[in-house]
């Protein structure tokens, strides 16, 4: 299972007050959603009758067919996949309730009346509707209706076994402590809003808005459906308006400002859902607080009270189909897909990152010393210095910047390197370390012939030991360069890239490195060195600890060997953030990947990946300072706390069945 549920807002072409005609666009919208496999559907408020029936709420005839109606559309759905959930006027009691009828293979399951009914402006709700809350305190009761017996009433949670979903109407939402607040807390994990909403200028966005923070703050998936285009135009139109939102970020949503007979489709993936609920404890001490309001809400089990079939079998459902063709999987979760957000998210880290080493130089005082090798990690090093310097108005040259070549140095990193430490102006030391490894590999009795760890490691020291050194001539710290990607893999030398006195790129993953530097580029930040700046984004990435090919290229390429980072910080990105099982990482990298990648090769880099990170965590336990700037990182002060002897035994066992 891959926590992967389909949901569904249908906009119908409503016929105000012709419930035989709305009827028909139901079961068109639910055929529709049948043949995607559509999990839960929702349509908008009063969707059988039309919202704008005024009045004639109080016609016998109009309650009666609506009613007709509803019994008409759970009879159509015995043979269709999926709950759909439909807005009708009902009668309980001698009071009229502006409901949501959950209907699921030929059953109505459930109804849930409106709590809080708008009167002001142009809505006057209380004129024909009552209230959830004026059930004498009794907020759950049973009542039959379209035929149908022993129906809840009220305020519930359905559960059929693979989610857990609650209903609330319209005006609910706008309310100061909306019932889907309650719901959420009692365990439901998606919300679904039947509603009609009039188009008005900023409406729209401040809705969008609302959906937003309530998806976050609950932690749920929240479909909001509203009436289209087909309501009465008398004073008022509707906008049709939909939106999917999971945890705070918009999944889906219609185009149009004025929108009318459509089906919107999309998955929820409401692993991330449980994953958060379960790391979040203010949602848990926010249950105990309002627990005595938890108490009046009753939990509907779908599957033990009734029938639930996904064809003609006696096979009940017990997960979704869906697999999350719906669900927009990106390559790169780190970085925002759009142009201007990407620009604009990596210049609020850039200053995040410009922040933290500010208030760091403004407590010890002192230089910024960094390595400067020409790729991408002590690029973006280099410019955070610089830019630190500027902000706390110090002279360029209280930046220290130090180049090493040895071995494996390439003409091209070598002159970059020295090209932008001039362009923008800092103290350039150029301290050429062959001769001490060489010595030290002499000194450990080790052949400068056989390019080994040993070798590599030599080289990856001495620098480390020289920038610490100069940071004691000069008066300064080392300002670390390795990112978050590296320390995740392991992929630094113990006690010597691994460490500083303060590391600026710790949470920034490699994936996310290269748009950094480019959107430094594209605001001219340092105008005088962006040409080198893009050619450095170009340069492969490479420790450059071994000698280069004959023609002066970079041999040692680090994707050739760990694999490509893409992956890595895709792996990365759901394994801290979610807590995913392999299995689910896998096949949400293959549906991300298809078509550049193939699965053996997806599985090849994904085993890399967990064996790298169990085994290599002793280098995360001892990591120096740096500030967090996105959702994960591996400080062992903050985010990750791991024991570095852990087994990644039932890990890597998953793997190998895939």
């Amino acid at each position: 299972m891959n926590d992967f549920v389909r949901v569904a807002s249908a906009v119908i072409n409503t016929t105000v007050a012709d419930t035989k005609k709305n009827v028909e666009e139901h079961i068109k919208m639910m055929k529709m959603a049948d043949r995607e496999k559509v999990d839960i559907t929702v349509f908008p408020e009063l969707s059988v009758t039309g919202y704008t029936c005024q009045d004639l709420f109080f016609q016998q005839e109009l309650l009666e067919n609506a009613e007709d109606g509803v019994r008409v559309i759970t009879e159509k759905s015995k043979k269709l996949y999926g709950t759909f959930i439909v807005g009708c006027p009902v009668e309980y009691k001698g009071q009229l309730y502006n409901c949501g009828v959950v209907i699921t293979r030929g059953d109505i399951v459930g109804i849930v009346p409106k709590t809080f009914l708008p009167n002001y402006n142009e809505f006057y709700e209380k004129r024909w509707f009552s209230s959830n809350t004026d059930l004498n305190n009794q907020p759950f009761e049973v009542m039959s209706f379209a035929g149908y017996k022993c129906i809840g009433f009220g305020n519930m949670i359905f559960d059929n076994d693979y989610c857990k979903f609650g209903v609330e109407i319209c005006e609910d939402l706008w309310a100061p402590v909306p019932p889907s607040a309650m719901l959420s807390l009692s365990g439901a994990e998606i919300i679904l809003n039947l509603s009609a909403s009039n188009a008005t200028i900023g409406k729209g966005e401040y809705l969008r808005s609302m959906v937003k923070q309530f998806s976050g703050s609950n932690i749920c998936t929240y479909v909001y459906c509203s009436a289209g285009a087909g309501e009465s135009t008398q004073d008022l139109i509707y906008s049709g308006h939909s939106i999917i939102s999971e945890n705070g970020t918009i999944l889906k949503e219609n185009q149009k400002t004025i929108d009318n007979d459509y089906l919107l489709i999309c998955d929820t993936d409401l692993g991330k859902i449980r994953a958060d609920r379960r790391k979040n404890k203010s949602f848990k001490d926010c249950l105990v607080y309002y627990k005595k309001f938890n108490e009046d809400i009753y939990t509907n089990f779908v599957n033990e009270k009734r029938e639930f079939y996904i064809d003609e079998t006696d096979k009940p459902i017990k997960d979704s189909v869906s697999n999350g063709e719906y669900y927009p999987v990106y390559k790169t979760p780190f970085v925002p897909a759009d142009n201007s957000k990407k620009l604009k998210r990596c210049m609020e880290i850039f200053s995040m990152q410009v922040e933290g080493l500010k208030k760091r130089i403004s407590v010890i005082g002192g230089k910024m010393v960094v390595g400067v090798s020409g790729g991408l990690d002590s690029t973006l090093a280099l410019l955070v210095c610089a830019e630190t310097a500027k902000r706390m108005n110090k002279p360029m040259t209280d930046v220290v910047g130090v180049t090493m070549p040895c071995f494996g140095t390439t003409d091209r990193t070598y002159n970059n390197s020295i090209s932008l430490m001039k362009a923008l102006g800092v103290t350039l030391m150029e301290i050429p370390i062959a001769d001490s490894c060489r010595q030290h590999m002499k000194d450990i009795g080790h052949d400068e012939n056989v390019h080994d760890i040993t070798y590599e490691n030599v080289q990856a020291r001495e620098r480390t030991q020289v920038l610490m050194d100069v940071a004691n001539k000069v008066g300064g710290i080392v300002v670390g360069t390795g990112d978050l990607s590296e320390l995740a893999l392991g992929w630094c030398t113990y006690n010597a890239d691994h460490m500083s006195m303060y590391g600026v790129n710790a949470s920034i993953p490699k994936t996310l490195i290269k748009w950094m530097i480019d959107a430094v580029a594209k605001n001219n930040i340092f105008a005088e060195g962006t040409e080198i700046l893009e050619d450095i984004i170009d340069t492969p990435i490479s420790p450059e600890l071994l000698p280069p090919t004959k023609d002066g290229k970079i041999a040692q390429k680090t994707e050739e060997k760990v694999g490509p980072y893409i992956l890595h910080d895709f792996f990365l990105y759901y394994v801290l953030r979610f807590g995913f099982k392999p299995e689910k990482i896998f096949s949400l990298a293959c549906t991300a990947f298809k078509g550049e990648f193939d699965k053996d090769t997806i599985k090849k880099w994904l085993k890399t990946f967990y064996r790298r990170f169990f085994t290599q965590q002793f280098k995360r336990s001892c990591l120096p300072d740096g500030v967090k700037v996105g959702s994960v990182c591996l400080s062992p002060r903050g985010d990750w706390r791991m024991p570095t002897d852990s087994s990644a035994r039932i890990w890597l066992d998953e793997v190998e069945k895939l």
